[in-house]
This record gives C-alpha cells, sequence and structure tokens, in this order.
C-alpha cells in the first residue's frame, strides 16, 4: 500500500520537473537576429566658426620686490602688493574675480668663476589673476595698476563669457554642412538620404587670444591702447547617414 500511495507523487515530481526545463530552455533560447539595414552608410566629417565680440578680459599682475635678506623682500612686496590690490578694487574689479596664483621667495647670487655662487640677496614676488567683465575699461585697469606700484603686468587675453549660445551656432551651421554633403553624395549616386544614423562632436576649438607681453611697468607709462577684436570658436561633427533607394 505504501508503495502505491508513493507512486502518483513520484509521477507528480517529475513532471513538474520537465515542466521547469522546458521553461528555462524557453527563456535561454537565442532571439532571432535584427536583418541588417540593405541602405549604404555614409560617414561625413564637417566644421564651422561663430564669431562674437568678447565681453572679458582676463590678465595677471603683481610687484616684484628685492631686498638683503628673505623677511625684508616679503615685507616690502606685501605693504606693495596691498597698495595694488586696493587699487584693482577701486577700479571697479570684484573680490570673486581676485585670485592669488603665485607668491615666491628666490634667493640671488653672484657668479664667479672657479668659486661657488655667492647669496646677494633676495627677490620676493606676488602675482594674482583678474578678470575684467567691462572690456572698454582695460586701460583705467591698467593706468590704476601702474599707479599703485604693480612692475609685473601680463595680458589681457579675451573671451566669451557665456560661450554656449556661440558654441551652438557654430554646430547648426556644421550640421548644416553635413546635410547638404550627403544630400550631394546621395544624389551622385542615384540615391537619397534615409536617416541620420549617428552624430558625434570633437573638441571645439578657440584660437588663442593675442596677449600682451609680459614687462616690467613704468609709471611714466602713457595708457596702453586695447582691441579685444573677435573670439572664433568652433564645432567639430562627425555624421553617418543611411542612404537608400
Amino acid at each position: 500500500m505504501r508503495r502505491n500511495i508513493l507512486l502518483p507523487l513520484v509521477l507528480a515530481m517529475g513532471a513538474a520537473l520537465g515542466t521547469t526545463t522546458m521553461t528555462a530552455n524557453a527563456q535561454t533560447a537565442t532571439p532571432a537576429a535584427i536583418a541588417p539595414s540593405d541602405g549604404t552608410l555614409l560617414s561625413v566629417s564637417a566644421s564651422a566658426e561663430a564669431s562674437r565680440v568678447p565681453d572679458v578680459a582676463s590678465l595677471s599682475t603683481g610687484v616684484v620686490t628685492q631686498a638683503a635678506d628673505a623677511n625684508a623682500a616679503l615685507r616690502a612686496n606685501s605693504t606693495q602688493m596691498a597698495k595694488v590690490v586696493a587699487a584693482i578694487k577701486a577700479a571697479g574689479i570684484a573680490e570673486r574675480d581676485i585670485q592669488t596664483t603665485g607668491i615666491n621667495i628666490h634667493p640671488q647670487y653672484r657668479y664667479a668663476e672657479n668659486q661657488p655662487p655667492v647669496i646677494t640677496g633676495y627677490q620676493a614676488s606676488n602675482t594674482v589673476s583678474i578678470k575684467v567683465r567691462d572690456v572698454t575699461k582695460i586701460g583705467e585697469v591698467l593706468d590704476a595698476l601702474v599707479a599703485s606700484g604693480a612692475n609685473q603686468v601680463n595680458g589681457p587675453s579675451f573671451e566669451i563669457d557665456q560661450p554656449e549660445a556661440v558654441y551652438d551656432e557654430a554646430r547648426q551651421a556644421a550640421l548644416k554642412k553635413a546635410q547638404a554633403r550627403a544630400e550631394m553624395y546621395a544624389k551622385s549616386l542615384g540615391l537619397r538620404v534615409r536617416r541620420i544614423v549617428s552624430i558625434s562632436e570633437g573638441g571645439g576649438f578657440q584660437p588663442p587670444m593675442p596677449m600682451m607681453k609680459g614687462m616690467a611697468m613704468d609709471a611714466r607709462m602713457e595708457s596702453a591702447p586695447v582691441s579685444p577684436g573677435e573670439t572664433t570658436l568652433s564645432a567639430n561633427l562627425d555624421v553617418v547617414f543611411e542612404l537608400g533607394r
């Protein structure tokens, strides 16, 4: 009797296992491959530029002092640099647009043939970078720097404060150029452009801006004429088109 009771249970378990195995096989079945397109792929590279008058200028300025010992050089530098920073702020430059970029103290040497170098004093320097958000005031800012005792100036360099809209203009022009080129190829082959398969963007290029050479400033210098010119931004696109009948 016990054998008769167990037999149906064994049969039921076997049926369940068989069903599970069939289900798992169905789930792991390889999906049908997608049929390849019958079109022709065309890859086109295009670039375009957009220009604007820059609205921001950046420059660096600072003070270099010398003394017999390092402490004296640094103290003299700090006193003079405080005047320069005050003049920068008085010229309308905001605190957030003034950043210290370097404070250095170096020994000065005297060299003689067949003798070790001898320290003759120390040189201290303090440099800040400033951003001028009104490029028409560059001349005034330079005048204020020189009058306050700055003896090192580098710049200015010009840029567009919010460049994304200019980049978008260049991107649109590059895309139109790529589409026109794809239409030309398609027409030459007796085909038509079906669609854009992909678009990839390369790095935009901004030509280096002219900069004034670094120079020791003289308080007797006249206000330097400054011309911001134009800043040109570019976009480079790689576009893949599908051509077909």
